[in-house]
């Protein structure tokens, strides 16, 4: 599971590749949230699942859902779209598991030296994979840095808030509830935007993977990895998905991955490796 999300997830960087440029961001998470309800609610009838059962878990899941989607997705796509570089975006965000590291020690939650050992170098070997995009795509500023660094908060807030208060229920109700709450908070947003939609075969793909493989399928496998694992792990997957998108657009685009690069997604995969070891098991060369 974790290694299938990873590689979904780091997809999402190439699917705002294909479909930035023909919608402002707003306006395609606006649909990108309701194709996926249309494609959630038959299956929920279908299957006969159940939605959650109280009301104080349609608002707990509503409030994750607002973080999770509308102010993480939102605030990265803003800010890239407001000129941010995609190298200092996954920067900003990637320091995700660190802050999450950070409010579990300050809380009373335990987080060992290994972990914080592994912490330390994923964010390193972080830094040079994304070190060869700084500079590009525009500059930063305090517009597009206030969204990006917002983002990173509510990814963390929302992983940590899940974590705490989200009891168990079935994926499917559950994701529907979160990205109808999405829905509802993007919705006015995006409507402000002046930009339109300009739908072609590169928007239309964008969309269907969005959908279809990003949100039901890494939106569903997040849920599922925070109810079942450690905070501290589950975040610290996020370092891996640079590199794997450096990978992918290695395949798709030709990009150069250089020797920084190699180094780096090494650095990541041993610091990700010593924060989700289990403890008292020793890693083998």
């Amino acid at each position: 599971m974790p290694v299938l999300f990873v590689l979904i997830w780091s997809t999402g960087f190439i699917v705002a590749r294909y479909g930035m440029p023909h919608a402002p961001p707003l306006k395609f998470l606006l649909l990108r949230y309701l194709f996926s309800i249309m494609c959630f609610l038959p299956w929920i009838l279908i299957s006969g699942v159940k939605w959650p059962a109280t009301r104080s878990q349609w608002v707990h899941l509503s409030f994750t859902g607002v973080l999770m989607h509308a102010c993480y997705l939102g605030g990265v796509w803003a800010a890239v779209k407001a000129g941010m570089g995609s190298g200092l975006s996954a920067l900003i965000v990637g320091f995700q598991p660190v802050l999450t590291a950070l409010w579990l020690s300050g809380t009373g939650g335990r987080v060992s030296t290994r972990q914080w050992s592994g912490l330390v170098l994923g964010f390193v070997g972080l830094v040079l994979v994304v070190s060869r995009k700084f500079g590009q795509g525009g500059e930063a500023n305090w517009l597009n840095v206030s969204m990006a660094v917002g983002a990173l908060f509510a990814i963390t807030l929302g992983t940590l808030y899940q974590k705490r208060f989200i009891k168990p229920c079935d994926v499917r109700s559950a994701n529907a509830v979160q990205l109808m709450a999405a829905f509802l908070v993007t919705l006015p947003l995006a409507l402000m935007e002046t930009e339109t939609v300009r739908w072609n075969a590169e928007m239309l793909g964008a969309m269907a993977w969005s959908v279809l493989v990003l949100t039901l399928g890494g939106s569903s496998l997040l849920y599922l990895l925070i109810q079942r694992g450690a905070a501290a792990s589950v975040t610290s997957l996020m370092y891996l998905v640079p590199p794997v998108t450096a990978c992918i657009a290695w395949l798709l685009f030709a990009e150069p991955i250089n020797t920084l690069t190699l180094v780096g997604t090494m650095m990541t995969v041993m610091g990700v490796a010593l924060v989700v070891r289990p403890a008292g098991t020793r890693m083998s060369g």
